[in-house]
């Protein structure tokens, strides 16, 4: 299934179909298709993105650089996301798109579903390393699958830490070894990958970042209580 997600983004034409409500920046639902294999992703074109005085533009690399960043952790729960040069509106990340009851997100998840609550936890883990500026509750999606998938990391990576996200039940809490193991090496290098879509000062911010979990070896703590995105949701 990877596999046929992958070459259906990286290959497939790509039709638009709407426009997906609600997003600060501009995003569509767009079909992809080859032959008669047919899916579905979310396109983030660049010509979309509304300017930020903290952000260049280019919101899609960060897309990239995100779901680069989860596969290199071996962690897997950013749906496969890629860039495309020829996509309708212009150059832009297409994601895949997960099937999924939206009423279900964050919020009900951590209440109703503690199973979750390891993956829950890993994933404010990786808000921090990756610096994520708006962690809503909507962007924690539990797939059709049943596995649990992080959306919407067009604000990752600044150099100044600007973390601001819903994930604050595990706070303080201990980081599992084999989460420090797999972090671990990025206090030394950057997958080249990863760092060609990010300047150097973002890239020596996140090795400092994990250099600072692995000595805290504990979840951080919002002692401001203001490291929270707007909307929640």
């Amino acid at each position: 299934m990877a596999g046929r997600e992958v070459t259906l983004l990286t290959e497939g034409s790509i039709e638009l179909v709407g426009v997906i409500p609600r997003s600060s920046n501009q995003t569509f639902l767009v079909q992809v298709s080859l032959g008669e294999d047919v899916g579905f992703a979310v396109y983030k074109p660049e010509s979309g993105e509304r300017p930020l005085s903290d952000f260049a533009p280019g919101l899609y690399k960060r897309e990239r650089a995100a779901y680069l960043l989860s596969e290199w952790l071996g962690w897997g729960f950013i749906p496969h996301t890629v860039i495309r040069e020829d996509a309708p509106l212009g150059v832009g990340s297409l994601q895949w798109f997960i099937e999924c009851d939206f009423q279900h997100h964050y919020f009900t998840l951590f209440e109703d579903a503690p199973e979750t609550h390891p993956e829950l936890s890993r994933m404010a883990l990786f808000d921090f390393v990756a610096n994520n500026t708006d962690r809503k509750s909507g962007h924690v999606l539990r797939g059709d699958d049943g596995r649990i998938w992080g959306i919407d990391h067009g604000l990752c990576f600044s150099a100044v830490f600007k973390l601001r996200t819903v994930i604050w039940d595990f706070a303080g809490e201990p980081i599992p070894e084999e989460l420090l193991a797999d972090i671990a090496p990025l206090a030394e290098a950057v997958p080249a990958e990863l760092a060609e879509l990010l300047d150097d000062d973002e890239v020596t911010a996140l090795q400092r970042r994990v250099q600072r979990m692995m000595l805290a070896g504990s979840l951080p703590v919002d002692r401001t209580g203001m490291r929270y995105p707007w909307p929640l949701v």
